[in-house]
């Protein structure tokens, strides 16, 4: 077998290249040598990032290249009982961050929804979307590729679910600007998150667009899907998961474990993640879903980037007899629960602690619950530092715990 410091050397020589070196050894040791490589080059140690705990093969669907690991910390918040669609029960949420008093905020949250007997969340939506752009001659070639689509949608989900075993095409919405057409192709991923799903799906119905109509195809993702963006139509139309989560706080509650009222919270809801985020022209109408989005993101293996479309979240909280009503709605939260970084050891045991891990039953559940637990998680953390906020104790609760 061949030793890290000859795969360096030969690096160096030019006979192979980074991405090359796990067909000349084991992953440990093709990540060892690229360490070997970096170190001499930026003068660096990578003794931390070089002790991690799992086989480096285990990654190799989830990054190239692979030196190491980073090792955020990662704590759980809660037990936080949850009334889901898909997931019942008093459930931990794992999350990983390395912002201080992330943890306790959500933490308290947490113990707050339990005084008050859980909160109730529900996923509303679902659908993964890919949405290519043709190129047309003129406007009137637009509109028949829009009517053809829309009486040729068997033969493009005949098309789409031949890619795949387990995605479903649930419709495509055409939008036309000038010669350009472009197609959103919505799908059911069951418990992936199903980007790379609906991808490979989309390309095949690309053909039959081509080969039946005068179109041409541009580019696969026209940037109207939208991935990885901040974008009007995730927050209108959804994509991934479209989740709710909310609870209502006996007053009482409120003002012994939160010290403020629940006409404080409401106002300041209403005047900082309402009109202000109105003023800011802003996607995403709340305090700060997506640091809860990110920490479970992280701990459970999702595409942390899509932390973009996590943030697109709207909070409200009104007074209801006295009471405090607070809800968190999250319209285009992609997480999946079976491929992509969900197969790495130390994220697979983070869905574990959900009771998620891999495909459910029926198909999809898992992911619905890991949606919910998000979404209750989200609520936690809004309703913590919307009381922070309003009692004036943000800033202290910053001094003590983020150090």
């Amino acid at each position: 077998m061949t030793d890290a410091a000859s795969l360096a050397d030969r690096v160096r020589e030019g006979e192979l290249r980074l991405h090359e070196l796990e067909a000349h050894a084991d992953a440990d040791t093709a990540a060892e040598a690229r360490r070997l490589l970096v170190e001499s080059q930026s003068g660096a140690s990578l003794d931390a990032v070089g002790n991690y705990g799992f086989p480096a093969e285990a990654a190799e669907s989830a990054i190239e290249n692979m030196v190491g690991a980073i090792q955020v910390p990662m704590g759980v918040a809660g037990p936080v009982s949850v009334d889901g669609g898909s997931v019942a029960g008093e459930k931990y949420l794992p999350l990983a961050t390395t912002e201080g008093a992330l943890l306790a905020s959500v933490n308290r949250g947490c113990s707050v929804i339990n005084s008050a007997g859980g909160a109730t969340a529900r996923v509303l939506k679902s659908g993964m979307t890919r949405a290519p752009v043709f190129r047309v001659a003129d406007v009137a070639e637009a509109e028949a590729l829009v009517s053809w689509t829309r009486d040729n949608f068997a033969a493009l989900k005949e098309a789409a679910e031949e890619t795949t075993n387990h995605g479903e095409l649930l419709d495509v919405t055409p939008y036309v600007v000038g010669n350009s057409v472009y197609l959103r192709f919505r799908y059911d991923t069951k418990d992936a998150m199903g980007m790379n799903m609906a991808t490979i799906a989309t390309e095949a119905a690309c053909g039959v667009v081509e080969a039946e109509t005068t179109a041409s195809l541009v580019a696969l993702s026209g940037n109207l899907c939208t991935d990885k963006k901040p974008a009007a139509i995730n927050a209108v139309e959804g994509r991934g998961r479209s989740v709710t989560a909310d609870v209502r706080i006996p007053r009482e509650v409120v003002e012994e474990r939160l010290h403020t009222t629940p006409e404080a919270v409401a106002e300041l809801n209403t005047r900082k993640n309402l009109v202000g985020s109105a003023k800011a022209a802003s996607l995403g109408f709340n305090a700060h879903v997506a640091n809860v989005v990110a920490a479970m993101f992280l701990a459970t293996g999702q595409d942390e980037a899509q932390v973009v479309e996590g943030a697109n979240a709207i909070t409200t909280a009104e007074v209801q007899d006295g009471d405090l009503y607070v809800s968190v709605s999250i319209a285009s939260l992609e997480v999946g629960t079976v491929g992509g970084g969900t197969k790495l050891p130390t994220q697979s045991e983070g869905l574990d602690i959900l009771g998620v891990s891999g495909g459910g039953d029926p198909a999809g559940s898992n992911a619905d619950a890991l949606a919910e637990c998000i979404a209750v998680g989200s609520l936690a953390g809004e309703l913590s530092l919307l009381s922070a906020l309003a009692s004036r104790h943000l800033s202290s609760a910053h001094a003590e715990l983020g150090r």
